[in-house]
């Protein structure tokens, strides 16, 4: 047996034990006793979701591999010759779509990021560059509101500290949708912009950057976070040159004191909802946290051109004069700057995705 034959051998196989237990998940979810159970049926039901994609392609397979080997035994019949070209046209027709179908189920079978179908915790900075950063830290978070907006994602701005130029020192938000981590998470690092400032009198372009990361929406099951190690202090919000907003006390800071990691929210009036929002955020963080450095110890071994990667790495530029963007990770140029800006983002996304397959399909090989 060829090592190809061997390959798709081995693929066929866990897709037999894949549609089983797909078969018996339907079993699962109409037995009184799971449905009666909400643990039970919430985890069946997203179980089969997850599965629901490579069946119905699998099915797809089998149901054109079963027709083109009805179609090759037909030829072994005696035929005229107006209904052999039939079968031979027909053959013609399904042999391509076989490894179509196999290439696909290949990348269906990939180990998946656990945190793909999250919603998605966005924090967005001016770095270098004075007010020029901040008003490209706007941009930025105008260009995934116009992608969001085109998923039929919802948006919530969870924090904001906006500059009298009309740009953002930081903004927070929540982008809640299926697969929004999924798509967004290749957004992690420092993008750069080249143009020319509407301050500039001279025409000269300046560089300026921003940084983006991209957290996945955690549950408080998935962090083990003590009460006791965390310190709240609450405190008067404030707006832009410190004037008081309002003279409670409903700014909150959340202080995680095994980790350092520091989060304040003053956009709500309530207490309570600035607190919970922190919350949201602190505890996004520390399992980031965990993540990269469960990260770093792999990359010690092996370090992937795609993925959450270092967020001090640049990894875009926006080039204004030359309506160019470079995604420097996969060596993408793009002459499309202005409709990327307007949040059509598919085709850097979809590139960046394609080539972390590939990654995973290269490793599995080895």
């Amino acid at each position: 047996m060829c090592v190809k034959e061997k390959e798709v051998n081995n693929v066929l196989d866990k897709l037999q034990s894949l549609e089983a237990r797909y078969d018996k998940l339907n079993e699962l979810l109409s037995d009184p006793d799971v449905i009666s159970d909400t643990k039970k049926l919430r985890e069946y039901s997203k179980e089969q979701a997850d599965l629901t994609d490579i069946i119905q392609v699998y099915r797809e397979y089998k149901d054109i591999s079963s027709q083109l080997e009805d179609a090759k035994a037909m030829l072994e019949d005696k035929l005229d010759d107006e209904m052999r070209e039939m079968v031979k046209a027909e053959i013609d027709e399904l042999e391509p779509q076989i490894p179509e179908l196999e290439e696909k189920l290949k990348i269906l079978l990939l180990p998946k990021d656990p945190n793909d179908e999250k919603n998605v915790i966005m924090e967005i900075r001016g770095a270098a560059g004075g007010d020029e950063a901040a008003l490209f830290a706007g941009d930025l978070y105008r260009m995934y509101s116009r992608y969001a907006e085109a998923q039929g994602w919802k948006m919530d701005v969870m924090e904001s500290n906006s500059t009298g130029v009309g740009g953002y020192k930081e903004i927070i938000f929540m982008i809640n949708g299926s697969g929004a981590y999924s798509k967004l998470k290749y957004e992690n690092g420092a993008h750069r912009v080249q143009r020319v400032p509407e301050t500039e009198s001279g025409g000269r372009i300046h560089t300026s950057t921003a940084t983006v990361v991209a957290l996945p929406e955690t549950e408080d099951v998935e962090v083990d976070i003590h009460e006791k190690d965390i310190r709240v202090d609450t405190f008067a919000s404030s707006g832009p040159g410190g004037q008081s907003v309002n003279t409670t006390m409903s700014a909150v800071r959340l202080t995680h004191e095994p980790t350092g990691i520091v989060v304040s929210m003053q956009d709500e009036k309530s207490q309570i909802k600035n607190k919970e929002k922190a919350m949201k955020i602190l505890r996004a963080r520390i399992y980031d946290k965990f993540q990269q450095e469960a990260q770093a110890e792999y990359d010690q071994e092996r370090k992937s051109a795609v993925g959450s990667g270092d967020r001090s790495e640049r990894i875009r530029t926006y080039n204004f004069p030359q309506n160019r963007v470079t995604d420097h990770r996969i060596g993408l140029t793009i002459q499309k700057l202005d409709q990327i800006l307007e949040g059509k983002l598919d085709e850097i996304i979809d590139a960046l995705l394609m080539e972390e397959q590939t990654n995973k399909m290269e490793q599995i090989g080895e």
